[in-house]
């Protein structure tokens, strides 16, 4: 699944992210793993968003 929704996002059992942009600048995994282990990504732009949520 392909979800842009941080709520949805903090309730999954594991995440994929990839990019580190979209498009042509993407389709590398930048993190992998649960919502608090992305978290602590420091490249990943989804772990600094999911990191304000978990806090």
């Amino acid at each position: 699944v392909i979800e842009h929704n941080l709520d949805v996002i903090k309730t999954a059992d594991y995440i994929i992210d990839m990019g580190p942009e979209g498009g042509d600048g993407g389709g590398t995994v930048i993190a992998k793993g649960t919502p608090e282990q992305v978290a602590k990504c420091k490249e990943s732009y989804t772990g600094a968003f999911l990191k304000k949520m978990l806090d």
